[in-house]
């Protein structure tokens, strides 16, 4: 019988740590399914979803494990079984000046609202033209069925203005 388990690992950036964990699942059996990974600063972390035989969870582990003493931080998680979710799926886009307090207030709206945050992703990058600070951010979200989208987009047009930024949803076709 095969299981799902979902893994974090975080460690100081270097040559071959993708290899470790994806040789350490290969070598138990395991099939490696989905994962979102990438270097921010200096560190690296991601996060992965594999399949791998039941009775290969403790040597897995084992391994897993012994890659830890090379500086590697890795938890496991059993993948439970999530119950389908109603609703539909939007993109937000976020572009404006640079200044703190935009994540805290965005993503505050959209837990008022009952949004999950299935995906986000943003950075701080120099305007082409003005060579300003500028902040980008991007965010796959899952709107419960009773959300209204209309109220939604008025609401973050209100925080946007209030700070200098542009929001922009797109739905999600298929989803």
């Amino acid at each position: 019988m095969q299981i799902p388990l979902v893994m974090t690992i975080i460690s100081p950036d270097r040559t071959g740590l993708v290899e470790a964990v994806a040789r350490a699942v290969a070598d138990h059996g395991g099939n490696w399914l989905e994962s979102r990974m990438c270097r921010l600063g200096g560190e690296f972390a991601g996060i992965l979803r594999v399949e791998i035989p039941a009775a290969k969870k403790p040597e897995l582990l084992a391994a897993l494990q012994k890659l830890q003493t090379h500086g590697l931080q890795i938890v496991v998680r059993d993948d439970a079984a999530v119950p389908a979710v109603t609703g539909r799926q939007t993109r937000l886009e976020i572009v404006g000046a640079d200044r703190p307090g935009i994540v805290r207030e965005i993503t505050s709206a959209l837990a008022r609202a009952g949004v999950n945050v299935e995906e986000f992703s943003s950075e701080v990058a120099s305007a082409p033209m003005s060579g300003e600070t500028l902040f980008k951010a991007s965010a796959r979200l899952q709107l419960p069925a009773h959300c209204d989208l209309a109220a939604l987009k008025k609401d973050m047009e209100k925080i946007a203005a209030d700070l200098l930024v542009d929001v922009s949803f797109a739905e999600l076709a298929g989803h």
